[in-house]
């Protein structure tokens, strides 16, 4: 009787939440910038999917040079961050490398890119070090994690007889192996979203090829380069094997090689001149230093942060709609499997799709506002939790009265669900606020609209702090999402038979969202 009324406080509990939070979204609209600043938004996207009825790769100079531009650097990037990552692990017990890691990889990926540019131009060592070391830091945290909730008892017994290293690559890594493998192929996926978006900083990556043909109007070659970079996606488990990787990462290098040269000259003014804050490099002191920040963070710091909180809060919110309506397309309840087809293209297609490109697609038809931004991360990240919760859904045992799908939805299966639906969105949390921060690269008077200001501008003194700023808010989003999840028992996830808690080991662990 005592656990039962427990289980209906947390139920409760959940439902306040989430009301909470959908009240919170709505406080947010009259604040929110949603209108619609182009002249004619309906005849632009007629021409935009008038290209998909012809996609052609004719007017592209080297689009398959492109294609491997993006790969190599994803490859590169993520192994990097996995060897990285994993030597991080054994140490993510530290507070001060849990502290750094969360900070590293507290900042985009984009933002890193646009650090060093500043410092080694256009060189392959721009692309990898800006994949490469907010990956280190994830699989950092989500590798120590696999290593803590698996089983130490052989390992405990060979560790008797043997030093701990040894008994950490005989006893547990064995054991280990494929939830590393399944992750890391997971990352790999992120990668090559994350190295095609690279490309609209200036690297030679899909994204370049993208952001040039769509601002000039070339709607046929905008959807050979997704559809090149979908077929990408959909094959990975098919190219992406075990004894090709060597030759991958052999040839990588070569690919992204080009003749740029690193300027010493420019790695010692960056660190010694340009990030140093301009009141101390004029001798001002501190009461100059604290005019000089203050001032910042009242014009820009303090505005970025409130409209990145809105377009989070909002995109968050119409994220979880999305995914409640979009996961029965791919649930075994209420589709066959011709259906379920159709349904997995769809979403793969929407969460292949990185948002900054969706953003950037709809904010040159609707013009600059928050509304392309907020479709833009809803429509991605509602489908990744749609296809999650998708899959969750197929082990939920029902009553077998229930008939109607309606009602099968309704009262069963979102109930069912909900528990793990909320963990999902959750997660999704700081990495929607993240990408909502780069989003104001594109205009959006987010945070990454004044870094890029900043940047522009060559004042790095201001953009290196507000880019600290944006870190800061994230690491502040991701404990508060911690925070929420812990008080409602959301990691745990129901065990109602052992059938369902192996799909959710296998399929549906919380690390696939991180």
């Amino acid at each position: 009787m005592a656990n039962s009324g427990v289980q209906r406080y947390r139920r409760s509990a959940r439902w306040k939440v989430s009301w909470l939070f959908i009240f919170i979204a709505a406080a947010c609209l009259p604040f929110a910038d949603l209108s619609i600043n182009t002249y004619d938004p309906w005849s632009e996207l007629g021409r935009l999917f008038g290209g998909l009825l012809q996609p052609s790769l004719t007017g592209i100079e080297k689009p398959f040079h492109a294609l491997l531009q993006t790969v190599a650097f994803a490859l590169l990037g993520v192994s990097a961050g996995s060897l990285v990552g994993f030597g991080l692990a054994q140490l993510f017990h530290l507070r001060l490398v849990r502290v750094v890691c969360a900070s590293v990889r507290a900042v985009h990926e984009l933002f890193w890119a646009l650090i060093f540019l500043q410092i080694f131009g256009l060189h392959p060592l721009t692309g990898l070090l800006a994949l490469g070391l907010p990956y280190a830091a994830t699989f950092a945290k989500v590798y120590a994690e696999i290593i803590e909730e698996g089983d130490r008892r052989a390992y405990d017994t060979v560790r008797q007889r043997a030093g701990a290293l040894s008994a950490f690559f005989y006893a547990r890594l064995p054991d280990l192996w494929q939830h590393f493998v399944t992750y890391t192929r997971y990352r790999l996926e992120c990668g090559l979203r994350s190295s095609a978006v690279l490309g609209f900083v200036g690297l030679p990556t899909l994204g370049y090829y993208l952001s040039t043909a769509f601002l000039e109007g070339n709607y046929a070659e905008v959807w050979a380069l997704l559809i090149l970079f979908y077929l990408v996606i959909a094959t990975l488990r098919y190219w992406v094997r075990p004894k090709l990787l060597p030759i991958y990462l052999l040839a990588a290098p070569f690919i992204i090689a080009n003749d740029s040269e690193i300027s010493l000259d420019n790695i010692s003014r960056f660190f010694t001149h340009d990030i140093v804050p301009l009141p101390l490099r004029n001798g001002e002191g501190a009461m100059g230093l604290w005019h000089w920040f203050s001032e910042l963070f009242v014009t820009e710091a303090l505005p970025g942060i409130i409209n990145t909180m809105l377009l989070t809060q909002l995109a968050l919110i119409l994220t979880g709609v999305i995914a409640l309506f979009w996961f029965p397309l791919i649930s075994k309840l209420f589709f066959d499997r011709f259906g379920r087809l159709f349904g997995h293209l769809f979403l793969v297609v929407m969460r292949s799709t990185p948002e900054y490109i969706l953003a950037f697609i709809l904010l040159a038809l609707w013009g600059p506002s928050m509304l392309p931004a907020v479709i833009a991360l809803a429509l991605h990240n509602g489908a990744i939790i749609a296809h999650l919760i998708g899959h969750y859904s197929d082990a939920l045992p029902l009553r077998p009265d229930v008939v109607s799908r309606m009602n099968r939805y309704a009262y069963e299966v979102v109930p069912g669900i909900y528990n793990q639906f909320l963990a999902f969105l959750f997660y999704r949390w700081e990495i929607i606020q993240r990408e909502t921060a780069i989003l104001g690269i594109l205009g959006i008077t987010t945070l990454g609209f004044y870094i890029d200001s900043a940047i522009q501008d060559i004042r790095l003194d201001r953009a290196m702090v507000l880019i600290a700023i944006t870190a800061a808010l994230n690491v502040g989003i991701d404990s508060l999402s911690h925070y929420i999840r812990s008080r409602l028992r959301l990691s745990s996830g129901p065990k109602q038979d052992e059938a369902l808690s192996r799909v959710v080991q296998k399929q549906l662990t919380d690390k696939d969202l991180k």
